[in-house]
């Protein structure tokens, strides 16, 4: 079996942080490209290019047209688009998913992963999670969670033979995310069990033909943090690699909640990246640490720069940037980075951002102290700064008339927290995060932190702190600091995290700049 990675230096994970789920890669070369989960977001399946397996960059979405990624608009949170899984095969990228709002599976294709990809070819087959592999004879199989096997004709989608059962794991509940891969002549299965979250594991067996049967790995599952007290939690969905010197790697989601218990996580689930080793013939990889050694080759620092992650868009550019995402639909009509040069206009095409609909162009919220903030020009409309998981749970930090408020949806229930009248004209808005500090069991209310914000008690076991700052001839000013954990995944529900962007809910607003940084 191919030798290990290099014992040093180190880097830090997540390797791509925030919310970008369900990770699958492939290498070409010297070059090596990551597709994740999109859902409901439109556009869909970001694509990630990296050199070194550790410093990844978004260059693209594979489904970035309406024509490729139709989500209608009654799509619930978290449905979508689910699970992508990329290889290159014959001079060809292949990415398959599954849009799960119209119950089928899609296979796109490119020459330059950055585009552009063909529109889909469509295969009406049941479950999610799809994967691709060709064996020596050119045969293509796509697998499926399950977990079956199917020998497909992928530029027609025509299905040849199956559903072949393969292996369904260890007993774990929903075996998904199935992977095959043919190495030192083995077929060798990954799989994932035990759901997405705490409980996640992965699992391998193999077999000698891809139609089985296969035999499961004598320490499986290989990896699960199921029942430690690791800062990483829910590792599962993974998928392999092999770089250029003949290491081996695997990528995989994971959790970071914060606060006490129950632990609170916001930003979704994260890519993770961590060494394989072989032993008799099995794939074998340690926990997922947040310090790990770096691949062979690199030397990403042990820590990360102060303004990693930052972000800074001026809007000046013909195109928006593809880390941009807007829920559903981004219709040409509601934007424009030519009706005011040098500014995104954005134009309401929904009333509320309590229902779907709404004009919204958002980031991943990648860090779990952050400040984004925006220059925004309202003309006579209601605009503002948004951090949101979903329809029925975000905070706003909105302007309208004269005024600018902090607004709360939480669940049923909607609330104005604090008010103050601005000036016309622009205006800077920030919604800043910053984990909470652990404070012995008392009860803190937010009207003690800021005036007006009375509901949504400050517990000691809050993840983080949500803070909504306007600039003022008098300097900065914050409105309101409310608890975090509202705007989580253990509330909320769902497969997404948090995102932060601007949004426009009646008539016309402009905003200058976007900028978004590590905080802290």
């Amino acid at each position: 079996m191919p030798g290990g990675p290099s014992a040093d230096p180190h880097y830090r994970n997540p390797v791509v942080a925030g919310f970008y789920p369900d990770p699958s890669i492939c290498r070409v070369g010297d070059d090596y490209y990551l597709v994740c989960s999109s859902f409901e977001y439109f556009p869909g399946v970001p694509l990630l290019h990296s050199r070194d397996l550790v410093n990844w960059r978004q260059v693209g979405n594979v489904l970035d047209r309406p024509s490729q990624l139709e989500l209608p608009a009654d799509t619930p949170a978290s449905q979508g688009v689910y699970a992508p899984t990329i290889r290159h095969h014959d001079g060809r990228f292949w990415v398959v998913t599954t849009n799960v709002s119209l119950g089928r599976h899609l296979i796109v294709t490119a020459q330059d992963p950055a585009g552009p990809w063909s529109d889909p070819v469509y295969l009406d087959l049941p479950h999610v999670d799809p994967s691709l592999a060709w064996d020596d004879e050119g045969n293509c199989w796509l697998t499926t969670s399950g977990v079956k096997s199917y020998r497909i004709d992928p530029d027609t989608g025509r299905v040849l033979e199956g559903p072949i059962p393969l292996w369904s794991g260890t007993g774990g509940q929903y075996p998904e995310a199935p992977h095959l891969y043919r190495i030192d002549g083995w077929w060798y299965l990954l799989l994932s069990e035990g759901g997405t979250h705490t409980g996640h594991a992965v699992s391998v067996a193999r077999s000698r033909s891809p139609r089985g049967p296969f035999a499961p790995a004598p320490t499986n599952p290989i990896l699960t943090h199921r029942g430690s007290n690791l800062p990483v939690q829910a590792t599962g969905h993974a998928d392999l690699v092999q770089s250029l010197d003949g290491s081996w790697w695997m990528v995989l989601l994971g959790i970071r909640a914060k606060g006490q218990w129950p632990p609170y996580h916001v930003l979704g689930r994260e890519t993770f990246l961590v060494p394989v080793r072989w032993v008799d013939g099995w794939p074998v990889v340690d926990p997922v640490e947040e310090v790990t050694a770096a691949p062979a080759g690199s030397a990403p620092a042990l820590a990360a720069p102060a303004e990693a992650g930052a972000y800074h868009d001026d809007f000046d550019a013909a195109v928006l940037a593809p880390g941009w995402v807007s829920p559903r639909s981004r219709p040409d009509a509601a934007w424009s980075l030519t009706a005011r040069p040098g500014w995104l206009t954005l134009n309401a095409t929904g009333t509320t951002l309590d229902r779907a609909g709404a004009t919204i162009v958002a980031t991943r919220q990648r860090h779990h102290d952050c400040r984004a903030s925006a220059r925004l020009d309202p003309g006579g409309g209601t605009a503002g700064l948004t951090i949101r998981i979903d329809e029925a749970h975000h905070y706003d930090l909105e302007v309208s008339a004269g005024r600018v408020r902090v607004v709360g949806r939480v669940g049923p229930f909607r609330q104005v927290f604090a008010e103050l009248a601005v000036p016309p004209g622009p205006l800077v808005l920030t919604i800043a995060t910053r984990t909470h500090d652990l404070r012995p069991p008392t009860v803190t209310c937010a009207a003690d932190l800021s005036p007006g914000a009375a509901p949504f008690g400050v517990r000691a076991a809050a993840c983080d702190m949500v803070a909504f700052e306007v600039e003022t001839s008098d300097g900065p000013r914050v409105l309101a600091e409310l608890d975090g954990r509202y705007l989580s995944t253990e509330v909320a529900a769902g497969f997404t995290g948090r995102v932060i962007g601007m949004y426009v809910t009646e008539g016309s607003a402009a905003f200058d700049w976007f900028d978004y940084r590590p905080a802290g």
